[in-house]
């Protein structure tokens, strides 16, 4: 589709949105937000914070009008930064204001933060139209909204967001590069067999991949994409707490964690004898054997024998009880009854190769991707048009407005979201746990490690599991005309993007094949996410945000008792052909979209269990705190100054300052120290560097020449580095 008609469909989907009464202003922002994100790269931490900051800005941009609510950043302290707020009069036509100044709020951060997206054309032409059908003029920049213009406090509140965000922690004036994470590995092409490069079996390895394609859809040839956001755990939260905050040092970093659940199980580097490892990451292999309708294996995927997981496992025993190791699947054991009707579930009855494989395309939300956090918006867009729906904060009280209703649904989900992210990757960063390829393939091209007695025996090879995982012999049909893969490792699994020539009509299937060529159920061009496994992105915003919906809605269960989506016969799947039937992936509980989300990425071949149920309970308890953080400031409760998690503010003075005077702060560092000044743009105008036995009070950094304006004091020291936007008058 060529950009003119991309273009031209967008403002269809402006011009239908806008005709549908029942769409709130901040609704409408949401979808083209949406949209702009699956024009982007898919960097799903990014967007959690772009579907939160908007969220904020569009929050305050209703409650400023409003008496009762406590406002989040405008007139805040939020991390060290002050967004400074004179107030302004009360108006007789408040709704018409507020959706004005958050019009332009949200206009003005989304064409800044999707400037330079891949999809920019379409995504800035989306944001035009939808501020042109709404009556408002694109041209209007003023920020003077002392006077009531409400139109100029969105300008405002848009600036300050951006500034906010330039130092925050996600380094966004760089484009969100890495500052001191480095992998300990060499990378992975998986188009070549097995792992001989892998150095720390327990860490993390890029891939090197002839052509990149992301969630997003998006190309780069010849590429080894970098680890996402591996320093995300100290980016400025919603409302993540210093007390569930455990922190540790590595490579001159902090790196801060969140709901720290410990270390996944590692593989014993001298006597590789940690069964625990093997089992977690066999599992997934084992389970890529479901991803065929030939085994002849049919489930009932209905409410009626799914969901309904009463509890979750918290050591190895309960881990090897949850998961069915051969058959799939937890211990869910579904609902008698529909909660809302009183009549039973309907079965649907389908092929479990089917089912799996549209769970982990589905859930995997690609390509166009919104990315996992954005996913859930679309979920609670979808829960919010259910004509059963009542718009009751918490179910109870008087129904809202749409308007009122959608900012304080998308300011709780949004939180979620972003301290979902923050804690997820946190915990990514800090663990560096290997992901399924990696430990799949290594573990393979060591031997077998169950039976000392057997060939190829090694203590940190792959067990055997007779019909899944089993040594070559001279018989083997894999040997016949390969004499020397005798005694090498095969398995019973999906067979892999080699065995698909047209995607139209093409299916892997299931079969025997050698281990060191084995692949997740992925896209050639993507294989596995760019990051580390531990713990699993999907658990944790999945959950946070099932957590959410059902204190928000004040019911656990989909309106209606009853979510679907619809996933068509030969249509729906990617990158081979299927389903072989209708598929409705249906969920009575929020949790359940939520478990389930989290089995596809083991089917998926991208996690194993030991990355999920971590994932799950860290993302309940990021849920229940943000719905409840945002519930104090809908009530006027909120702590009103100085929000934040104590980050190190660096003492710049005076701030203002003038191109002659200059910047200053005390010397306290007994190490050489790196001061830089950097424009908004992340562009270095001056640097100055003092040894270690620099002996001045104060260390100065000169600003001759500069025009007035915003700029960022960095100071890099051989342990970390601060910043702290200064002003030029």
């Amino acid at each position: 589709m060529s950009r003119i008609v991309k273009i031209l469909v967008l403002l269809i989907f402006i011009g239908t949105l806008s005709l549908q009464a029942q769409h709130s202003v901040a609704r409408q922002w949401n979808e083209v937000l949406l949209e702009a994100i699956r024009g982007d790269y898919a960097r799903p931490t990014v967007h959690a914070r772009n579907l939160f900051h908007a969220s904020v800005l569009m929050y305050d941009a209703w409650a400023v009008y409003e008496e009762e609510a406590s406002l989040f950043f405008l007139g805040q302290i939020w991390d060290a930064y002050p967004c400074y707020f004179g107030g302004i009069p009360a108006t007789n036509k408040k709704q018409a204001a507020q959706e004005e100044a958050m019009s332009y709020a949200v206009y003005r951060l989304l064409r800044y933060r999707f400037k330079d997206s891949p999809g920019a054309e379409e995504s800035l032409a989306l944001m035009d139209s939808l501020m042109l059908s709404l009556g408002y003029d694109i041209n209007f920049v003023d920020t003077y909204y002392y006077g009531g213009n409400a139109a100029a406090l969105g300008n405002y509140m848009a600036e300050q967001m951006i500034l906010f965000g330039l130092q925050d922690g996600s380094n966004e004036q760089n484009d969100y590069e890495n500052r001191f994470y480095w992998t300990v590995n060499r990378s992975l092409a998986p188009v070549k067999p097995g792992n001989r490069r892998l150095d720390s079996v327990n860490r993390w390895q890029a891939l090197a991949l002839d052509t990149f394609v992301d969630q997003g859809g998006h190309v780069r040839p010849g590429f080894s994409p970098p680890f996402l956001s591996p320093e995300w755990g100290q980016v400025s939260s919603f409302s993540l707490k210093v007390e569930d905050r455990s922190e540790y040092y590595r490579d001159r970093f902090d790196w801060w964690v969140f709901h720290d659940p410990g270390p996944p199980p590692y593989l014993d580097t001298t006597l590789g004898l940690n069964d625990y490892y093997k089992w977690a990451f066999s599992l997934v292999s084992i389970w890529s054997a479901h991803l065929d309708t030939a085994d002849g294996e049919l489930w009932d995927i209905s409410p009626a024998a799914m969901g309904n997981v009463k509890e979750y496992p918290t050591d190895e025993a309960g881990m090897r009880a949850f998961y069915d190791l051969y058959r799939g699947g937890d211990p869910g054991t579904g609902y008698a009854l529909n909660p809302h009707t009183g009549a039973p579930y309907q079965s649907q009855w389908v092929a479990r190769g089917d089912y799996a494989r549209v769970l982990a395309e589905f859930w995997a939300d690609g390509p166009d991707s919104e990315t996992p956090p954005g996913h859930w918006f679309t979920i609670l867009n979808y829960v919010n048009d259910h004509p059963e729906l009542e718009r009751r904060m918490e179910g109870q009280g008087p129904e809202l407005d749409p308007l009122e209703w959608d900012v304080k649904a998308y300011f709780a989900l949004g939180g979620a979201m972003h301290d979902a992210a923050i804690t997820a990757w946190g915990c990514k960063g800090w663990y560096d746990y290997i992901r399924p390829i990696s430990a799949i393939r290594y573990m393979a091209d060591q031997g077998q490690s169950s039976d000392p007695s057997l060939p190829n025996f090694d203590p940190h090879g792959i067990p055997l599991v007779p019909g899944y995982i089993e040594l070559i012999d001279s018989n083997d049909a894999l040997a016949v005309d390969s004499v020397e893969l005798v005694g090498k490792i095969k398995l019973w699994t999906w067979r892999g993007p080699e065995h698909i020539d047209d995607p139209e009509t093409d299916m892997a299937g299931v079969g025997w094949i050698l281990a060191e060529h084995w692949w997740p159920y992925q896209r050639p061009s993507f294989v596995t996410p760019p990051f580390a496994g531990y713990v699993s992105g999907h658990s944790t915003y999945s959950r946070a945000a099932a957590e959410v919906l059902a204190r928000l809605t004040g019911d656990e269960y989909f309106p209606g008792g009853m979510g679907e989506f619809i996933a068509p016969k030969q249509e729906f799947l990617v990158f081979e052909d299927g389903p072989s039937q209708d598929i409705t992936l249906q969920w009575a509980k929020y949790t359940d979209a939520s478990d389930q989300c989290s089995l596809s990425r083991i089917w998926g071949g991208i996690h194993p269990p030991v990355d999920d149920i971590p994932g799950r309970i860290m993302g309940r308890e990021v849920g229940i705190d943000a719905f409840a953080f945002a519930k104090k400031h809908f009530e006027g409760q909120a702590p009103r100054k100085n929000r934040g998690l104590a980050k190190e503010v660096l003492p710049v003075y005076p701030n203002p300052s003038t191109a002659e005077t200059g910047f200053y702060l005390e010397n306290t560092f007994s190490s050489e120290v790196v001061l830089q000044l950097l424009d908004l743009n992340g562009v270095e105008r001056l640097r100055k560097v003092y040894p270690a036995t620099t002996k001045e009070a104060f260390l100065f950094l000169p600003a001759e020449g500069l025009s007035p304006g915003v700029y960022m004091v960095r100071l890099v020291d051989a342990n970390q580095s601060w910043g702290q936007l200064v002003q030029i008058h």
